[in-house]
């Protein structure tokens, strides 16, 4: 049978849980980005040791970087969409397709390239986001400038930071309200856990990658098989038909 010895459904399963962890990656983003534009814009009052004046901290500073957030986004979203979704219409026209006409489908094959570029995506985020955090990593927050823009609107302009990076920085201050402090802590499993989770994200691509790619080959080589193996029956009726 076209099915016999396939690896369709150690494919399908891998699919589904890179389709889970492509979307538990996007819920995080996305939760970052909406604590970014609520809670995360602060004010940060905190009273610094050396001091008894109360200090306010404006939200994120002025040079947030940010991009490594919507490259990670965009490669749950690839991940998810179109190779989770896309990929459960190519197994299923793929079965169909091994059953009638015993071959793989031009969606199956079309399917596999998303898989590859979705992949590379993943390990292009995978990289940035990494270098990017340990770039932007070791830094505080000069409670001596933060003195100097007392009374003004003016976000912290020293530095670039990363939003994990920033709110450690943050936390490192004696903030005055426990319950902010508290929430700060809270966003910042969830920042760390988007970026760790990149790994199991890259790891179930390439093993993704790894399984659609030998059973494309295993179909090319059963399909090399099924055509010698009919030269060779063929072959002693074209002697008689000389």
């Amino acid at each position: 049978m076209a099915l016999q010895h396939s690896l369709l459904l150690p494919i399908g399963l891998v699919l589904f849980l890179l389709a889970v962890d492509a979307a538990v990656t996007m819920g995080l983003v996305s939760t970052m980005v909406a604590f970014l534009h609520g809670d995360g814009r602060g004010p940060f009052p905190f009273t610094p040791p050396s001091g008894s004046h109360l200090l306010i901290l404006a939200g994120e500073p002025v040079n947030l970087v940010v991009n490594q957030g919507h490259t990670t986004n965009a490669a749950g979203g690839t991940a998810l969409i179109l190779v989770g979704f896309g990929g459960s219409i190519a197994l299923w026209l793929e079965r169909r397709s091994r059953k009638k006409w015993d071959h793989s489908s031009p969606f199956f094959h079309l399917w596999s390239l998303l898989v590859l570029l979705s992949w590379l995506l993943t390990t292009g985020a995978l990289i940035y986001t990494f270098v990017e955090t340990s770039h932007t990593s070791g830094q505080s927050i000069d409670v001596a400038a933060v003195r100097d823009l007392a009374g003004s609107t003016t976000h912290y302009p020293y530095g670039r930071w990363t939003p994990e990076n920033w709110y450690a920085a943050v936390l490192e201050l004696p903030l005055q309200d426990a319950t902010q402090r508290r929430a700060l802590r809270g966003e910042m499993t969830v920042m760390r856990g988007w970026r760790w989770n990149l790994v199991p994200m890259f790891v179930l691509g390439f093993g993704l990658l790894v399984l659609v790619v030998l059973e494309l080959v295993r179909v090319r080589r059963r399909g090399a098989q099924n055509v010698s193996m009919t030269e060779v029956l063929a072959e002693p009726f074209e002697k008689v038909s000389a």
